[in-house]
C-alpha cells in the first residue's frame, strides 16, 4: 500500500507524508478524533470561518517541523533519518491530548491535568503498537533526547507549533496580523550549541512573529467575546459535575462523559481511562448542552441555553477596583450559588515574548550569538516580553 499521500492544505498547498508510520499515526483513531476538535474552542461565535480542527493544526506543524529539519540538515547538522522520524512524529502527536474545544475545557474534565500530560499517555500507547520510532519521539516530546534543539523545535519560543497556529489561526479567523513569514524563518533557522538560533538575515521575520503572536492573543485567542463564551462553557460543566455528584442531574449522560462528570481522576490513575478520554470530542459536548436547556436546574438550563442560541454574557475589561466594585454590586441580585458560576471574575494575561522560559538568539556572520531584546530595532519588543494583564467580570444581560 502506497502510504505517502499528500493532502491539499489551504495555508500551504501540498503536504506531503515523509514517512510511512507518520501515515499509520494520522490513520490511527486517536489522531483522527483530533478532526472533531476545534482549534479555536467557541472562537467562531466571534470569527465564523474559524472552524478548523487540531487535524488541520497538527499536519501543518508536521510540515513545518520536516521543512526545517531538510533546512537544517542542508546546513550541515547532523540528523539521522530515525531523529528526523521522531521529531516529525512528536510535533504530529503533541495535541492528542486535547479535550473537547481545546483549550476551553482544559483542566476540567480531565481535572487538573494537563492536555501535554494526556499526549504522552497516548503516545506511550501508540508505543506498544508501533515500537521504537515513537519510543523516540516520546523522548524528544518530554526533552529527554540528547539534542536539546530537536526539542525546541516542538515546544520553544520559536517552535513549529506556534509559527503553525499563528498562520493558520489567521487565516480561518480573517484576522491578517496574525501572518507571519514562515518560510523565511524555516530557511533562516540554524543550530548553535544545541540550540535553535535564527540568522542575522532573520531578525525582522522575528519581529514580526512576536508582533503578530502578541496581535493574535488580544484580537483571537483572547477576544473578549470568545473569552465570555468559553467561561461560560467551562462553567456549564463545573455545574453538570456538580449537579451528577449529588445525583441532582436529571438527565442520563452518554457513558464516557458521565464517567468524567461524576470521578474524580488525577495523573497517577488517568492512564486507566485513556480510552474513554480518547472517545470524547465536541459532539458529546454539544450533545449535551442541548439536552442541559431543559434541566430543571436553572444555572445548567441558562448556561447551555445561552451558549447553543449564542445570548452570551456581558463582558467587560476593567481595573481590578472597578472589577470588585461591579462583582460586589451584582451579589445584591444573585444568590451565593449564582455568583459562582453566572458572574464570571477574573484576569487575562499575556506576554508575547517570554525570555524567563527559553529566548530567541539572532546568529551574525561573525559567529557571535545575541538574545533577540538585546539588538532588536524594535523598540516594544523588549515592552512585549512583559505580561499584559487585564481583569474583566462578566454576567448574565438579563436576571432570568
Amino acid at each position: 500500500m502506497n502510504k505517502r499521500k499528500i493532502f491539499n492544505d489551504p495555508v500551504y498547498g501540498f503536504i506531503s507524508i515523509p514517512y510511512d508510520i507518520v501515515f499509520d499515526i494520522i490513520e490511527h483513531p486517536y489522531f483522527q478524533r483530533l478532526r472533531r476538535i476545534q482549534q479555536l474552542g467557541l472562537s467562531s461565535l466571534v470569527y465564523p470561518g474559524a472552524t478548523h480542527s487540531r487535524f488541520h493544526h497538527s499536519l501543518g506543524a508536521m510540515h513545518l517541523m520536516y521543512r526545517s529539519l531538510e533546512v537544517l540538515k542542508s546546513k550541515g547538522q547532523e540528523i539521522s533519518e530515525d531523529e528526523s522520524k521522531a521529531a516529525v512524529l512528536a510535533i504530529l502527536m503533541h495535541d492528542l491530548g486535547h479535550g473537547p474545544f481545546s483549550h476551553a475545557l482544559e483542566g476540567v474534565l480531565a481535572e487538573g491535568i494537563h492536555h501535554e500530560h494526556i499526549s504522552m499517555l497516548m503516545m506511550q500507547n501508540l508505543q506498544k503498537e508501533f515500537g521504537k520510532p515513537i519510543e523516540m519521539a516520546i523522548q524528544i516530546f518530554t526533552n529527554q533526547y540528547p539534542k536539546k534543539f530537536l526539542y525546541q523545535l516542538v515546544s520553544g519560543q520559536l517552535d513549529m507549533d506556534r509559527l503553525d497556529y499563528l498562520n493558520r489561526d489567521s487565516f480561518y479567523s480573517g484576522v491578517s496580523e496574525g501572518v507571519v513569514g514562515y518560510d523565511r524563518i524555516i530557511n533562516m533557522l540554524d543550530v548553535h550549541n544545541d540550540n535553535i538560533v535564527v540568522e542575522e538575515k532573520g531578525i525582522y521575520s522575528i519581529e514580526k512573529f512576536i508582533v503578530a503572536r502578541r496581535l493574535m492573543y488580544w484580537q483571537v485567542y483572547l477576544h473578549k467575546t470568545s473569552l465570555v463564551a468559553d467561561l461560560m462553557l467551562k462553567n456549564a460543566v463545573l455545574r453538570a459535575k456538580e449537579l451528577s455528584r449529588t445525583a441532582k442531574l436529571n438527565k442520563d449522560v452518554s457513558g464516557n462523559l458521565n464517567l468524567f462528570l461524576t470521578q474524580n481522576l488525577s495523573e497517577t490513575n488517568f492512564a486507566d481511562y485513556i480510552d474513554n478520554f480518547a472517545a470524547l470530542d465536541d459532539y458529546d459536548i454539544i450533545q449535551e448542552l442541548k439536552g442541559w436547556m431543559q434541566s430543571d436546574d436553572k444555572i445548567l438550563s441558562t448556561l447551555s441555553t445561552s451558549i447553543i442560541n449564542r445570548k452570551l454574557f456581558s463582558i467587560e475589561f476593567l481595573a481590578l477596583e472597578k472589577a470588585d466594585k461591579k462583582y460586589n454590586s451584582l451579589k445584591q441580585h444573585y444568590s451565593e450559588e449564582e455568583m459562582k458560576y453566572l458572574v464570571l471574575k477574573g484576569a487575562a494575561q499575556n506576554n508575547a515574548y517570554n525570555p524567563a522560559k527559553d529566548n530567541i538568539y539572532i546568529k551574525f556572520k561573525d559567529g557571535s550569538i545575541k538574545e533577540i531584546t538585546d539588538i532588536t530595532e524594535q523598540w516594544n519588543i523588549r515592552s512585549l516580553s512583559n505580561p499584559v494583564v487585564k481583569h474583566y467580570i462578566a454576567y448574565p444581560k438579563n436576571k432570568f
